[in-house]
C-alpha cells in the first residue's frame, strides 16, 4: 500500500521522468546495431567459426560472393572487374582472365575454364577484407550492385543479409503499425472505454521504447528480436493495464477518493501480475540456455520487456489514469463481453465430453508436433521471396555453373604437394563436388605450384594455410550437403588433422546440430522453472502438472498444424514458440486455478467452484488471448520474410489454440483431478 501511496502521490513527477527517459531510449535505438546474419550466432568455440576468423587475420578476406555477369564480352568484363577492385572493402577478385595474365593459357587445365565460363556468362569469385555481416560488407554490396548495374546477380550469403536487411527496414514500422492497430480493434471490442485503449497504447509503448532503447548497452540485437520484441511487449504486458484498469474501477465502487482507490489498485496490481509475470519472464529466461546464442538475445531483450512493461503498469499507467480519469470516464460504455454463466455452466455440466477431446486429440497433436520439429528448414535464403536480388542471384548461379553452395577449405602449407593432390583427387569423388580450385588445379598433375609466379600464390596462401574453393551442386542446410561435408572434413583430416573446412553449408551443419540440442535442453528448463514458480505460487504438487499439460497440449496443437498441413517452418520458430506460447499464456490457467482454489477454499462444491472460476476468468482470458492474436496476426499476413511470418502466424495462433484449451479442458481436468488437488495442495485440505 506504501508502494502505491508514492505513485499516486508523485504521479506527476513520474510522467516527467517518463517522458524525460524517451529522450536517451530514442538515443540508445538509433545506436543499437541490428544483426542479420544467423550463423554469428553460433557458438565461437566451433572450428568453423575459428576457422572464418583465420581466414579474416591470415588472408585478410571475410565475406565471399560469386557473381555471375552475362551477355558481357571479354573486353567489358575486364573493365567491369577492374571497377569491381576499386569497391571499398573488395579485397579480390578471381576470374578466368584475372588467372591467365599470370598463367599462360595453354597451361591451365580445360576444367579451370569450365569453372569460370559458361555459354553466355562469366563467374567471378569475389572477396571482401570484412566479415560476412558487417555494415560496410553490405555497404559494399550495395555498391557492386550500383557499378554492374543490371548486367550481373550477386550471390552468397553477404547479399542475403544485405536484401535481409533492406527488406526488414521497410516492413519493421508496418510490423508495429499494424500490431498497434489491430491491438486498438480489440481493445475497443473487449474493453469498456473509447479512451482507454490509447491510454494503455501510451504507456506501453514508452515501456517498449526504454526496452528498445537499452539495448544499447547489449551492443547489438538480431532483426528477429528487433521484428518481435515491440509486438511481443505490447501483447504480453497488455494484461497488466487491463489487470489495472479493472481493479481501479472496482475500488471506485466502494471508496469515493479516486487516489486511495488507486493506491489499493496498484497493490493489488503488483500482487497479481508478480506471479503472471514471473512465469513469463521464465519462458524468455529459458531461451537463455541455448548455445546457438540468438535464444538469448531474444530471451533477455523479452524478459527485460516484460519486467519494463510491469514497472511501467504500476507507475507510468496510474499516473496516467488519475490526470485523464475525467474523460476516461466520460468516454466508458457498457462492455460488449455478456456474462459467461450459461457457458461456464454448459462447459461444466458436459465436461466429460471435453475430456473426451482431450483424450483424442492428444496423440495427433504430439505426433503432428514431432513431425514438425524434424521438418524445419534452416536455408536462409528459404524466408526471402523468389523475387529477391539474391535469390535470382544463386539460381543463376546454380543453373548456369551447377553451384549450389560453396565450401572453404583451409590446407596447412606445409603439407606435402603431392598429399593435396591426393586429397583433392579423393574429395572430387564424393558425391556432388563439381569441382576443387586451388594452386593445384591450376596447373597440370605433373607440373608443381612451384613455377606458379607469386601474385598467384599470394592470393591464396598465407603463412599458415594454402585456401582452396570447393563448389557443390548441393544446397545449404541440405541432408545431401550435409553428408557431402561430412565425407569432406573425414578426407580432411586424413591428410591433414589441423586442416579447417568453412563457409556457409559447414556452419550450417553446425547450426543443425547445436540447435537439436537446443531444442531439448529450452524446452526443460522453461516447464521446469515455470513448474516450480506455479507450484510455490499456488502451494500445490499436482496443479503444476494440470496447468502445464494443458498449455502444452495448446503448443502440441498449434505446432502441429504445419505438419498436417505439409507447411515447413525456419528452425528457429519451434524453439522460441514452444518456450513464448508457455510463458505467455500458462496466465491464463494460473488466473482460473487461483479463482477455483478461493472458491473451493470458501466452502463451495467443486461444481460450483469451477463454474464461478470459469465463469468469472472468461472474459480476461478472452482479452488477453484475443490481444495477443490481434498484436501479431496482422504482421503474419503482412511480412514477406518467413522467418517473421512464421512466427507471428504460430504466437497468433497459439494465443487462440491455449485461450480454448484453458476455457474448455482445463475445468474438465479440475474436476476430474479435485480429490487430488485438494490433498496435494496446502490450504485446502479442510475443503469439502
Amino acid at each position: 500500500m506504501k508502494f502505491g501511496k508514492f505513485v499516486v502521490k508523485n504521479r506527476i513527477p513520474i510522467l516527467i521522468v517518463s517522458l524525460l527517459l524517451l529522450i536517451p531510449s530514442f538515443l540508445g535505438m538509433a545506436k543499437t546495431r541490428v544483426n542479420y546474419d544467423m550463423l554469428t550466432y553460433l557458438p565461437k568455440d566451433m572450428e568453423t567459426v575459428k576457422g572464418q576468423d583465420i581466414l579474416l587475420e591470415d588472408f585478410g578476406k571475410g565475406a565471399f560472393s560469386l557473381i555471375v555477369v552475362e551477355d558481357m564480352n571479354q573486353k567489358e568484363v575486364t573493365e567491369l572487374a577492374q571497377k569491381l577492385r576499386k569497391v571499398e572493402h573488395v579485397d579480390t577478385v578471381l576470374w578466368f582472365d584475372e588467372i591467365a595474365d599470370d598463367i599462360p593459357v595453354e597451361m591451365l587445365p580445360d576444367k579451370i575454364y569450365e569453372a569460370f565460363n559458361s555459354d553466355n556468362s562469366t563467374m567471378m569469385a569475389v572477396f571482401f577484407d570484412s566479415s560476412t555481416s558487417a555494415d560496410v560488407t553490405m555497404d559494399a554490396i550495395r555498391e557492386i550492385r550500383r557499378v554492374c548495374e543490371s548486367k550481373c546477380y550477386v550471390s552468397g550469403m553477404s547479399a542475403l543479409v544485405t536484401d535481409l536487411k533492406d527488406m526488414c527496414e521497410k516492413e519493421e514500422p508496418v510490423y508495429v503499425g499494424m500490431a498497434v492497430l489491430f491491438a486498438v480493434i480489440a481493445m475497443v471490442i473487449f474493453l469498456d472505454g473509447w479512451l482507454v485503449p490509447f491510454v494503455f497504447l501510451a504507456s506501453i509503448g514508452v515501456a517498449i521504447i526504454i526496452n528498445l532503447g537499452t539495448n544499447y548497452f547489449l551492443g547489438e540485437i538480431s532483426y528477429i528480436t528487433k521484428a518481435l520484441s515491440a509486438v511481443l511487449q505490447l501483447a504480453v504486458t497488455m494484461d497488466y493495464s487491463i489487470f489495472l484498469w479493472n481493479s481501479y474501477n472496482e475500488e471506485c465502487k466502494t471508496v469515493s477518493d479516486k487516489k486511495e482507490a488507486m493506491a489499493t489498485a496498484i497493490k493489488k496490481t503488483l500482487t497479481s501480475v508478480i506471479g503472471s509475470s514471473v512465469t513469463t519472464i521464465a519462458g524468455f529466461i529459458a531461451l537463455v540456455f541455448m548455445s546457438f546464442t540468438l535464444g538469448a538475445d531474444l530471451g533477455i531483450v523479452m524478459a527485460k520487456g516484460v519486467l519494463i512493461g510491469v514497472i511501467g503498469c504500476v507507475t507510468l499507467l496510474p499516473a496516467l489514469i488519475l490526470c485523464l480519469d475525467k474523460p476516461l470516464q466520460k468516454t466508458r460504455h457498457k462492455a460488449l463481453l455478456p456474462r459467461m454463466d450459461k457457458v461456464s455452466n454448459f462447459i461444466v455440466k458436459y465436461f466429460p465430453a471435453f475430456l473426451v477431446i482431450f483424450a483424442a486429440l492428444v496423440v495427433p497433436a504430439l505426433a503432428g508436433y514431432r513431425n514438425t520439429n524434424a521438418e524445419v528448414y534452416y536455408d536462409m535464403g528459404q524466408c526471402l521471396p523468389e523475387t529477391m536480388d539474391v535469390v535470382i542471384a544463386n539460381h543463376k548461379v546454380s543453373d548456369n555453373y551447377g553451384i549450389a553452395s560453396t565450401h572453404i577449405l583451409l590446407v596447412d602449407v606445409d603439407v606435402p604437394e603431392k598429399t593435396k593432390r591426393e586429397m583433392i583427387k579423393e574429395m572430387e569423388k564424393v558425391d556432388g563436388v563439381s569441382n576443387i580450385l586451388g594452386l593445384e588445379s591450376l596447373v597440370g598433375s605433373k607440373i608443381s605450384v612451384d613455377i606458379l609466379p607469386d601474385s598467384v600464390k599470394e592470393k591464396v596462401e598465407s603463412g599458415r594455410y594454402e585456401m582452396m574453393l570447393i563448389n557443390s551442386e548441393y544446397t545449404v542446410a541440405s541432408d545431401a550437403v550435409n553428408e557431402q561435408v561430412g565425407a569432406i572434413n573425414e578426407i580432411l583430416k586424413k591428410y591433414d588433422e589441423g586442416g579447417m573446412l568453412i563457409g556457409e553449408a559447414p556452419c550450417m551443419k553446425d547450426m543443425i546440430e547445436t540447435t537439436d540440442r537446443d531444442f531439448r535442453v529450452v524446452n526443460i528448463v522453461s516447464i521446469a522453472a515455470i513448474f516450480v514458480i506455479i507450484a510455490l505460487v499456488e502451494k500445490s504438487i499436482t496443479l503444476p502438472f494440470i496447468l502445464i499439460s494443458v498449455i502444452e497440449f495448446a503448443i502440441f496443437i498449434n505446432l502441429g498444424i504445419p505438419h498436417y498441413l505439409g507447411q515447413s517452418l525456419p528452425f528457429i520458430a519451434p524453439i522460441c514458440i514452444s518456450t513464448i506460447q508457455l510463458g505467455a499464456t500458462v496466465d491464463y490457467a494460473i488466473l482460473m486455478t487461483t479463482r477455483y482454489k478461493s472458491e473451493r477454499n470458501f466452502g463451495k462444491t467443486k461444481k460450483e467452484a469451477v463454474s464461478v472460476a470459469l465463469s468469472t476468468s472468461i472474459p480476461s482470458i478472452i482479452v488477453s488471448g484475443m490481444g495477443l492474436f490481434a498484436a501479431t496476426f496482422g504482421v503474419a499476413i503482412y511480412s514477406n520474410i518467413d522467418i517473421i511470418q512464421s512466427m507471428c502466424m504460430l504466437m497468433a495462433r497459439g494465443a487462440v489454440i491455449s485461450m480454448l484449451s484453458v476455457i474448455l479442458i482445463l475445468p474438465a481436468l479440475l474436476m476430474v483431478c479435485d480429490g487430488l488437488v485438494r490433498k496435494t495442495t496446502l490450504g485446502m485440505k479442510g475443503c469439502n
